[in-house]
Order: structure tokens, then C-alpha cells, then sequence
């Protein structure tokens, strides 16, 4: 029989690994700009365990993951800054920055807090990807993490944190705010794009579903994503049609109608103008449209819940903004 100083010893090199893989500070906070397809493939398995064994749960410190994917400077950090302001405890950030462009650190709590990424592309599978390596990153970093919110360098907030924490946390409906839709023009266009069967067998066209690519998921749900290999060999398949078929406002609202549409709201909390646009931009506000008024009308839906963020914002707009934060943004 072995004695008990070896068993203790075994006891601790079996568990080490597991302690290595569950613990909270497994994302670097140094800027690592680059990643490969190695440390995809062990961030999303890492991820994938870590979140089979801390599913959503009542806990006493819940945090909201604030996740920015961004291919330019964070223009609205200061605006940021002032929104998470007093309330350290209650969120965590990650940053996914294209390193093929020059992303400054802009400090504060946003200090250090970018995660390994890739080059991203509109309207393609990167923009898959990126998003998947935020929520893989969140999800290992601190169990406490219970909401993910995507959100772009042009996005801002249009209340406060208390009234945005209390709206996921203190809501009876603790459900995934993704948009999903089926029935919008061209959908049927843009299931087609990689070949007329290419999605087959896996997507249907009658589960292939379109909606905003911002989204604030459950736990559950971000597990449910970095664990699908499935759809994502569907997604990833590039396009053969002229016109771009956008996999990012797709994939999303795709894989979670099909795994679990009654925990999902239908709805994004995130508000866009599409109003007059074309070409597959929403409308850019400037400095001179950025008024207490706009404010008031951005945050109002056609349904009883609220938006709580907006985009997409000129970095100029950062002065009229922070002139009106605290008197109007900030105050519910």
C-alpha cells in the first residue's frame, strides 16, 4: 500500500492540470496581438470544458462580460470609462483588435485587457471567429461572468450600468437577447450563397435564420457557441455568389434558434438605423445629430423592453456625448 505522503503527491500532479484549466486567470492580460489556429483549437476545447461545468447559476457576485470587437482605436473609451465607473466588481472586458491595424491601449479599465486575435473582414467568417475567441476567453477567465455583451468600437451606452445590470439580473426572464428573424428579404439569396446544398444536411433552409451580430448571451448560451463544431463547418464555407452573405448576422441566431429558441428573446438590446441605407452600413451619427433627444428617441423600441446601447457613432462624437452623460445618458 502506498503511503500517504505518495498519495498526497499523486493526489496533487492529477489535479494540477484541472486546476490550471478552471482557474479564473487564464487570460493573459498582456497584449498579445496574434493567435493561431493551435490556440483556437485549445481556447475553444478549454472553453468548452470550462463551461460544461459552470453552466449559468445564481451566484453572489454575477458580472456582465462586455466584449469589444474592434478594428480601430476605442474612441468612446472615455464615455466607457465613465459608464463603468464605481462598479469594478460587477464586469469584466476583453478586446478583440485586428492586429493588422494599430489599436492603442486606452487605458483605464481597459488597461491590458486584449485578448490573442486575428484579422477580422466584413461579411465574412472572421467576424465568426472573433466573437467566439471573446466569449471562449470570458468564459474561462471568471465563472462569475453571466452575461456577454458583443459590442463595436461604435457603439456607446444609453443608460447607466445600474440600470443595465439590473435589467439582465433583476428581469424574470433570465433569456439570451439575440435577434432572430425568418423572414426577411433575400434570406433565401444568402442561404444559397455557398451552393445551392451546401448547407445541407446540417441547416435547413427552414432553420436558417438572420439577425443583428450584437448580441448579450446567457452563460449557457456562450457555452452552446465555442462548443459547436457542427454549424461552424457550414459557416466557415466561403461564398460563391457576387453579393456578400454576411455569415456573422447568420450563424448566431442560426445555431441558437436551433438549440434552444425558447431561451432566447428574439430581440437585440442593441439599437442601429437603417433607415435610407444601401449598402450594408447603418447610419453613421455625427456630432451635429448627437443631442438629449436622440438619446431619449435611441433608447425607445417598438416593445416594452428598452434599448440599452447604440451604434454606430462618428469618433467625433465623443465630446457632444460626454457633455450630456451625466445629465441624460447616465441619468434613468
Amino acid at each position: 500500500m502506498l503511503s500517504s505522503p505518495i498519495l498526497v503527491s499523486l493526489t496533487f500532479f492529477i489535479s494540477l492540470p484541472l486546476v490550471l484549466l478552471f482557474s479564473p486567470q487564464f487570460l493573459t492580460t498582456s497584449y498579445l496581438p496574434f493567435t493561431s489556429d493551435t490556440h483556437d483549437h485549445t481556447l475553444f476545447r478549454r472553453a468548452s470544458v470550462t463551461a460544461a461545468h459552470t453552466t449559468t447559476t445564481t451566484t453572489n457576485n454575477p458580472k456582465i462580460a462586455f466584449l469589444f470587437l474592434t478594428n480601430s482605436n476605442l474612441s468612446f473609451a472615455p464615455l466607457w470609462e465613465k459608464f463603468f465607473s464605481g462598479h469594478r466588481h460587477l464586469f469584466n472586458i476583453y478586446i478583440h483588435a485586428d492586429p493588422s491595424s494599430t489599436v492603442a491601449d486606452p487605458g483605464g479599465v481597459f488597461r491590458r485587457r486584449f485578448i490573442p486575435s486575428k484579422k477580422t473582414n466584413r461579411a465574412s467568417p472572421s467576424l465568426i471567429s472573433a466573437a467566439r475567441r471573446l466569449l471562449a476567453s470570458a468564459l474561462i477567465d471568471d465563472p462569475h461572468n453571466q452575461y456577454f455583451a458583443l459590442v463595436s468600437q461604435h457603439c456607446v451606452p444609453l443608460l447607466s450600468f445600474r440600470f443595465v445590470y439590473s435589467y439582465l439580473f433583476c428581469n424574470s426572464i433570465h433569456s439570451s437577447f439575440i435577434e432572430i428573424l425568418s423572414n426577411e428579404t433575400n434570406l433565401y439569396d444568402r442561404y444559397v450563397a455557398r451552393g445551392e446544398n451546401a448547407m445541407l444536411p446540417e441547416v435547413p433552409y427552414e432553420e436558417f435564420r438572420v439577425g443583428s451580430q450584437f448580441f448579450v448571451l446567457t452563460r449557457k448560451h456562450a457555452g452552446v457557441v465555442v462548443r459547436d463544431r457542427k454549424l461552424w463547418r457550414k459557416f466557415r464555407l466561403p461564398c460563391v455568389t457576387e453579393e456578400p452573405c454576411y455569415p456573422e448576422e447568420h450563424y448566431f441566431p442560426t445555431l441558437l434558434s436551433m438549440e434552444d429558441r425558447k431561451g432566447c428573446t428574439g430581440f437585440t438590446l442593441t439599437r442601429v438605423n437603417w433607415t435610407g441605407c444601401w449598402d450594408g452600413h447603418p447610419h453613421l451619427y455625427t456630432p451635429s445629430e448627437v443631442s438629449p433627444g436622440l438619446i431619449r428617441r435611441l433608447r425607445v423600441s417598438n416593445s416594452s423592453y428598452p434599448f440599452l446601447f447604440a451604434r454606430k457613432f462618428s469618433p467625433e462624437c465623443l465630446a457632444p456625448l460626454m457633455e450630456i452623460a451625466d445629465d441624460v445618458i447616465f441619468r434613468d
